[in-house]
């Protein structure tokens, strides 16, 4: 410390990361509705846009958990990358999920992201529930509010 007091609280803003993991939410639920009587071809584009959702959500969580780690916990100079990130959140108890599901969670990200095809979307879509529970449960660690 330079003497002259605690430093300010952190200002994070969680509003994207928020606003991405509801839309991820509200899609994957609507994927998820068997009420709801639709033709494949619209299934299908259902699940691309809930796959989108679900790349952009990942990447506002891990971006703004970095900055969680630097301005809340003081970690000095943390690396660049998703995986480096989950390691250190881990390794601070950040997560209640074992470090390798969000491993899993940046694995199906990248698959998705660089070499769509039918069989890697299907199992990207057969982790969206928990890793909605997971991202739900570090958005109310950091932010300290209840999810909706």
């Amino acid at each position: 410390m330079n003497g002259e007091g605690p430093a300010a609280p952190a200002t994070i803003d969680y509003d994207k990361f928020r606003l991405s993991l509801k839309d991820l939410k509200e899609q994957y639920a609507n994927y998820r509705n068997p009420v709801v009587s639709r033709s494949d071809l619209d299934q299908e584009g259902i699940a691309e846009s809930v796959i989108q959702r679900f790349e952009t959500c990942h990447d506002c969580l891990w971006k703004v958990l970095k900055r969680y780690l630097i301005e809340v916990l003081g970690v000095a100079d943390p690396p660049n990358s998703p995986k480096s990130i989950f390691r250190l959140a881990y390794q601070n108890h950040l997560f209640s999920a074992p470090v390798e599901q969000w491993f899993l969670y940046t694995d199906k990200r990248n698959a998705t992201a660089h070499d769509y095809d039918c069989e890697k979307a299907k199992s990207c879509l057969d982790v969206m529930a928990d890793f909605i529970d997971d991202a739900i449960g570090l958005y109310q660690t950091m932010s300290g509010e209840t999810w909706e």
